[in-house]
């Protein structure tokens, strides 16, 4: 279990920076934070999805054809959350938004593990 947890926050530690990064580029090219946001979400989603299934849950064994609609909708649901915590952030303190962003980051990235473990990526 911990060898699992550990692996979860490589993956996840790599999928947050490309996820931060995307979003650090194109906030200063003029893009709005939650703009940016979903532009970081989608392509960090295949750094998280590729990760899980191969290093963190070894799903190799199962078929793309369930692990990725599962994955996808736990990642989906993530985001929600991730881009409504943001918005508060953003609107309700005076965190600057790359701050925030890790803050939320964070956050869901407990509830992104747990659905994974024992939905997205279960045997």
């Amino acid at each position: 279990m911990l060898a699992q947890v550990s692996r979860f926050a490589l993956v996840g530690i790599s999928a947050l920076i490309v996820h931060w990064l995307v979003v650090r580029l194109l906030v200063p090219l003029g893009m709005p934070p939650l703009i940016a946001n979903v532009f970081g979400f989608a392509v960090a989603f295949n750094v998280s999805y590729f990760g899980h299934r191969k290093l963190t849950f070894k799903a190799d064994a199962l078929n793309h054809s369930r692990t990725l609609p599962r994955f996808a909708s736990v990642a989906l649901g993530s985001f929600a959350v991730n881009e409504a915590l943001y918005a508060l952030l953003l609107m309700l303190t005076p965190l600057r938004y790359d701050v925030a962003l890790l803050l939320v980051l964070g956050i869901v990235a407990v509830l992104t593990y747990l659905f994974s473990r024992f939905w997205a990526f279960a045997a």
